[in-house]
């Protein structure tokens, strides 16, 4: 565990790209979104939701791709094991993941009670999701931010092992298969079950779905990592 923290540690020493640049983004998402919204003075009572929100959530890709392929081979020179610089880039992943989710779900209650920041811009509450418990919206933010950060990592860790022609071919691939996915739900007509598997959904349980599939994510992209070429 120590040596992990010792990743964990290399990670951050430029802060940039996991505190930094992350809140850079949310503050001048709302910036943006609170000009946008005063000068279009909707009417006393209205609310609507800017969207804003999601820009650090995409940043979290790029933060993913540059977890490795910025310091992966600078761990290896320092002859640090594929397993410690996975388990210590993962916890200062899942470190940053929760601290956006956090203020997301700090900032929330605010933005209600002052009725948007006084120009109804609904940023942080978002619709269903901070409408229940605090805890099933700080584990949809943290699911989200995961997602985007393993979709990084995997995609990556591809790149790294067997380069852009590959990895390409793999994202074509997967669009083909959900495309089948798709076509597959149309043919047998399941658009109802599945519109109804989505209803019963809670941020909760949605973010557990999530959380699943950032394992797998992960999971996979360890299993190419360990033969990656630094």
């Amino acid at each position: 565990m120590n040596r992990v923290f010792k990743v964990a540690r290399m990670q951050l020493i430029n802060k940039q790209t996991f505190l930094w640049v992350p809140l850079m983004i949310i503050g001048g998402a709302f910036v943006i979104s609170w000009l946008i919204f005063a000068i279009l003075r909707l009417p006393t009572g209205a609310s609507g939701f800017n969207g804003a929100a999601q820009a650090p959530l995409w940043y979290f890709a790029i933060v993913g791709v540059q977890s490795l392929t910025l310091t992966f081979p600078f761990s290896q020179a320092l002859s640090v094991t594929r397993r410690t610089f996975f388990l210590g880039t993962m916890l200062v992943a899942v470190a940053s993941g929760m601290v956006v989710a956090t203020l997301y779900v700090v900032l929330a209650p605010l933005e209600r009670a002052s009725n948007g920041w006084g120009v109804q811009s609904d940023m942080f509450n978002v619709v269903w999701v901070t409408d229940g418990p605090w805890y099933h919206a700080w584990v949809f933010f943290l699911a989200l931010t995961m997602v985007f950060f393993q979709a990084g990592l995997w995609a990556a860790t591809i790149y790294k092992r067997w380069g852009a022609t590959v990895l390409t071919t793999v994202l074509v691939g997967l669009g083909l298969v959900l495309v089948g996915l798709l076509a597959l739900v149309a043919w047998q007509n399941w658009w109802t079950h599945l519109g109804s598997w989505f209803v019963v959904q809670t941020p909760l349980s949605l973010g557990g779905w999530m959380l699943l599939l950032s394992a797998v994510l992960a999971s996979s992209a360890f299993l190419v990592l360990r033969r990656a070429v630094p």
